[in-house]
């Protein structure tokens, strides 16, 4: 059974799981009842952090439209429309032994696309969650269930992966924007037009 992080935790990964190099994240959610007349389509994305905690690069932000990083560190498994059914909606591999050397973190972001045409935001999403798996033995490892405190955002930096003395740890974010992507990608130095 993985440990269950609340916002602010952080842990070891790779200390504790000695040889871990493929994981898995996956995130998920539910919509709530009351019906917007579109889809809700979140979107997985993932930002690969130098020092400064900026993309080096635009070509370091890894989400549907760019589904690998060109190192093969990191790879979207592909856009989920609607969020439908149970278990992860979108899911994003990482190979840490592949991860460059001037990348110090990788965060997990979802938003929501389309929110503002939309009228949709965070408040309207329900267990949203995201997990990380080593692949090797299909075992999950960490989870951590965002909670309901969310109203008027539009995005959501869900967790980290961060290098620190050698090893990788995870820490549980939970931070919430307004502006959907493109003020995420504004945060982590990418002009996103």
């Amino acid at each position: 059974m993985g440990i269950n992080l609340s916002k602010g935790q952080k842990v070891d990964l790779t200390k504790g799981n000695p040889g871990l190099k493929n994981i898995m994240v996956g995130l998920g959610w539910d919509v709530n009842a009351f019906d917007s007349g579109a889809d809700f389509d979140l979107d997985a994305s993932a930002f690969l952090l130098g020092a400064d905690g900026k993309c080096p690069s635009d070509k370091e932000f890894v989400f549907y439209g760019n589904l690998t990083h060109a190192s093969e560190a990191v790879k979207h498994m592909g856009d989920n429309l609607t969020g439908e059914g149970d278990g992860d909606d979108e899911q994003i591999q990482v190979d840490l032994s592949k991860i460059p050397a001037n990348i110090e973190k990788v965060a997990f972001t979802v938003t929501i696309y389309n929110a503002d045409q939309r009228r949709q935001n965070f408040g309207q999403v329900s267990n949203a969650f995201i997990r990380i798996v080593d692949e090797s033995s299909n075992t999950e490892l960490i989870r951590y269930d965002l909670g309901e405190d969310f109203s008027i955002e539009t995005a959501v930096v869900v967790g980290e992966l961060y290098r620190h003395n050698g090893e990788w740890k995870f820490n549980a974010i939970g931070s919430g924007f307004q502006g959907g992507l493109k003020a995420l990608c504004g945060y982590y130095g990418i002009d996103a037009e």
